[in-house]
């Protein structure tokens, strides 16, 4: 399968899936993005905008299995990655497995859910991975966790600590539709139920296959100095107390990746950085608290526009 006819694929994608994502193409090639980077998204937006939708569509698209965590103050570490069961008829524990373990899992609502509950999420996410009891269980490949939170409701939320959002290699929003989409919408109801009968674009072989082609797209030495570049004014902003560390470098270097292969190259132009780091860095910083009402995807912009593109 030669690297146009992958790119095929993913358009095949995006067109099998826009009848049913009205209005929020952008946020299906982000996520798509995100997945093929083998990372994972946050989503902060407000209730009703079609989260779950999305990640059902994704998940059917790619021939994949789909887990929801209904994240809750008293949700246990358990209740996501499984636990153990006696079972009498053996006189044994069997490890029951938790929705943690299918390939693409929705953790809705992420910022409810406790600190303690938040860290077996992290393991699942640094190094797919869960340990139950003492044991280690991998998880599924490819694992994909789509996170979403509300911005604006912090009653009863525990905000997620600095080291799990550099976990996520993208924090996007889906918005609402345009008036015409949301028109239509009300016209023919949600077509939700109808997600689940959507047949594969491609296989969980192909998807696999396509991740290891992906690693492969060429960086050159100007592609990563103007990266390097990025960083560096990121760490010396007068608005920032902590710039881009090195895992969120190499987060923008996998998007850029990503965002070539998508667009039918084995390597990486400028526009493949600079379109996709208002979605990659604004997470990861820590912004002065005495300019804490600044827009940090605002200064990021600033930021990229600042560094000189390599000729």
């Amino acid at each position: 399968m030669t690297l146009q006819i992958k790119e095929h694929r993913i358009l095949k994608i995006i067109q099998t899936l826009a009848p049913y994502l009205q209005g929020k193409e952008r946020a299906l090639k982000l996520s798509l993005l995100a997945f093929f980077s083998k990372g994972h998204l946050l989503i902060e937006d407000l209730p009703g905008l079609g989260k779950t939708r999305l990640a059902v569509a994704l998940a059917k698209a790619l021939g994949l299995s789909v887990g929801r965590i209904q994240c809750t103050n008293d949700l246990l570490p358990s209740d996501i990655t499984g636990l153990s069961v006696f079972n009498k008829a053996t006189g044994a524990f069997e490890f029951h497995k938790g929705p943690i373990f299918n390939n693409i899992v929705l953790v809705d609502e992420i910022n409810r859910t406790t600190p303690k509950t938040q860290s077996a999420l992290l393991e699942a996410m640094a190094e797919e991975q869960v340990t139950v009891d003492g044991k280690t269980y991998k998880l599924s490949d490819p694992f994909f966790i789509i996170a979403t939170q509300n911005p604006l409701e912090q009653f009863g939320t525990f905000a997620l600590p600095d080291n799990q959002l550099d976990r996520f290699i993208m924090r996007i929003s889906i918005g609402y539709p345009p008036r015409d989409f949301e028109k239509d919408i009300l016209r023919g109801g949600s077509k939700r139920d109808s997600l689940y009968n959507i047949e594969p674009v491609v296989s969980k072989e192909e998807t696999l296959m396509m991740q290891m082609v992906i690693k492969e797209v060429k960086i050159s030495e100007k592609m990563l100095d103007y990266i390097m570049d990025i960083i560096q004014v990121t760490r010396e902003n007068p608005f920032i107390r902590v710039g881009l560390s090195t895992r969120g470098a190499l987060a923008l270097s996998y998007i850029a990746k990503t965002s070539a292969f998508f667009n039918g190259r084995d390597y990486i132009i400028p526009e493949d950085i600079k379109e996709t780091s208002v979605y990659a860095i604004p997470h990861r910083l820590i912004i002065k608290e005495e300019y804490k009402e600044l827009d940090i995807k605002e200064i990021v912009q600033s930021i990229v526009q600042e560094v000189q593109i390599p000729l």
